[in-house]
């Protein structure tokens, strides 16, 4: 995100896909932060909601009423849906110079890990618990199986917002659920092998699954597939991560036949 002065009274916000193009365009008062253009009223009510939110936080935040005009560049594909939203959060706390997730929960729902993320420096474990967060910093994720780790994008969009609020209508005992998953994410952490990494994983998804009344993904759309399968984010979209024991073209042919020509593998998708 780059940020500049300009002589109008306004905010000039301008939004980039990968290659450049706009996808994006809106025109914010701040006298009232009221769009007085935009390409899209949904994103605009959502923006706006969070630069109102920074300005309660920081008061000193926009009060010269000096215009700006900010440019924001994705480095991927607009549906990847890798945290687009959370870095937004992430990258307007920064300007506000406010913390991160005090804007979270100020403007969004959820737990607020994905902005966690966004600025972490390396692999992180995020619980919250109650009001509390816990933050631990992990050492660099490369297990000796990471070469059998891919990336499939399900060519479909999936709302976190809508996830996070299916979550808290559905889920009964979220402290038994929260117990059980912190340890199957403590055992994945340790997996040496690729067999105990797919048996944790499968058992994560099972538990989720009932837990929230959805079929996993695998048996909905890849019940004949030789590896495990875990969904990620808001389940039923964006990525989902596969195991596989199968040379890489094969792996990536299955996919393909399916109509899922995006298939990642771990190095590719990490920084």
């Amino acid at each position: 995100m780059t940020i500049k002065k300009h002589r109008s009274s306004d905010i000039h916000w301008i939004s980039h896909d990968k290659d450049g193009k706009v996808w994006f365009e809106s025109k914010i008062a701040i006298i009232d932060f009221k769009p007085a253009s935009t390409t899209d009223e949904t994103i605009s009510k959502h923006l706006t909601q969070l630069l109102k939110s920074a300005v309660r936080l920081n008061s000193e935040f926009l009060d010269k009423w000096n215009g700006f005009k900010v440019l924001t560049h994705l480095e991927f594909e607009r549906d990847w849906g890798l945290g687009s939203s959370s870095t937004l959060t992430h990258l307007v706390a920064q300007w506000a110079e406010i913390h991160p997730l005090s804007l979270h929960f100020k403007a969004n729902a959820g737990s607020g890990y994905d902005v966690a993320c966004a600025g972490a420096e390396s692999p992180i474990l995020y619980q919250l618990d109650g009001d509390d967060i816990h933050i631990e910093p992990l050492d660099q994720f490369r297990p000796k199986y990471a070469d059998n780790l891919y990336f499939v994008h399900l060519n479909q969009k999936q709302s976190t917002a809508t996830g996070v609020a299916y979550y808290t209508k559905k889920v009964k005992g979220k402290k038994t659920l929260a117990r059980t998953l912190t340890q199957l994410t403590e055992e994945l952490i340790e997996a040496k092998t690729l067999t105990s990494f797919d048996k944790i994983i499968t058992e994560h998804e099972s538990v989720l699954s009932k837990a929230l009344g959805i079929d996993t993904v695998k048996s909905l759309q890849f019940s004949d597939y030789w590896g495990s399968m875990k969904s990620l984010g808001a389940w039923g979209g964006d990525f989902v991560l596969a195991t596989s024991d199968r040379e890489t073209a094969e792996t990536k042919q299955y996919f393909a036949e399916r109509g899922y020509d995006t298939v990642l593998g771990l190095d590719e998708i990490l920084i």
